[in-house]
């Protein structure tokens, strides 16, 4: 959406930008296949630096986990045009989706309106097993919201099990969020917010924010993470959540990793480590997706980006 909402701008002759930050992420139509993607390449970055907006280059990675690194940030609020914009509320960012004509008028100082939403209170305890992962959580709560069981609400995520998970995987949390139909999804700030923000060389952007049981809640969703097993989403909706252990043995011919909602260097690992020193089944094509080119940089400095070519898989 990003040609329309610069040309949006232009007309209404906007020469610079109101917000206190905006970037424009090319992610989607990275590839100059022909000069029409050239020359749209070239208007995004002429344009953004006549608008005063930061302009993120193709390769430098998704959008969603790029901001997460660079600019998200605890206590702000974060539009963008994508419906996982709210994978920021990882580090407690108010973050929503919304469309390109919202942005355009956001960008050119007009106030953002909406409905005010419903608060449904997520309340996490346990730890993950092992072979459980984040999206295991967010699979458990597409099973019990369906997926229009969050149209209208922010999911505001609370109790002793979010301690036990690392900014990457509530990223992947609140990714999946939106396919419940949420606004948004929020964690805490917490001690893990700072240790990762700290990580990131922005230790001086956190905010303490912490997210104690609200008696206002309209509702209340209990997850307890110690008894997950792994979850699938079978064909062809998110909200059709069985048990791994159910559709065991079905044949498979493609699998995608990565992408904006499991695209870090904890995932990537994950993968590496299973495949190394084996080989992709001849009737299976794997791609892999980094998030971000910090962590394609980090699995390539590990070995494990290695690991992963050798054992076929395609790089994306």
């Amino acid at each position: 959406t990003g040609t329309l909402v610069y040309m949006f701008l232009e007309t209404i002759g906007i020469e610079k930008v109101k917000t206190k930050l905006s970037v424009s992420y090319v992610d989607h139509n990275t590839l100059q296949t022909d000069s029409r993607s050239s020359d749209s390449h070239l208007y995004l970055q002429t344009i953004a630096s006549k608008l005063g907006v930061i302009f993120s280059k193709p390769g430098n990675g998704i959008c969603h986990r790029v901001h997460l690194e660079r600019f998200a940030r605890p206590g702000w609020t974060l539009l963008g045009s994508d419906s996982h914009t709210p994978t920021a509320g990882a580090v407690g960012m108010l973050a929503i989706g919304a469309g390109g004509i919202d942005l355009a008028a956001v960008m050119s100082g007009e106030p953002y309106h909406m409905r005010m939403p419903e608060v449904l209170g997520v309340k996490l305890t346990g730890r993950l097993a092992p072979w459980v992962s984040a999206k295991d959580v967010a699979l458990s709560l597409l099973s019990k919201t369906g997926v229009k069981g969050g149209l209208g609400k922010i999911l505001e995520y609370f109790g002793e099990g979010v301690k036990n998970l690392t900014v990457p995987e509530r990223a992947t949390i609140a990714n999946m969020g939106t396919e419940t139909g949420a606004t948004s999804s929020i964690f805490p700030s917490d001690e893990e917010t700072y240790r990762w923000l700290r990580m990131q060389g922005r230790g001086k952007d956190w905010v303490s924010i912490p997210t104690p049981e609200r008696p206002e809640y309209n509702d209340i969703i209990e997850i307890n993470m110690s008894k997950l097993e792994p979850m699938i989403a079978l064909p062809h909706s998110p909200g059709k959540v069985v048990k791994v252990s159910e559709v065991e043995g079905i044949e498979v011919q493609q699998v995608c990793i990565g992408s904006c909602t499991n695209s870090s260097n904890h995932d990537l690992t994950i993968a590496a480590s299973i495949l190394k020193g084996k080989k992709v089944h001849p009737n299976i094509d794997l791609t892999i997706s980094p998030g971000s080119r910090q962590v394609l940089k980090a699995i390539a400095k590990s070995g494990m980006l290695a690991d992963l070519i050798a054992a076929g898989a395609r790089i994306l």
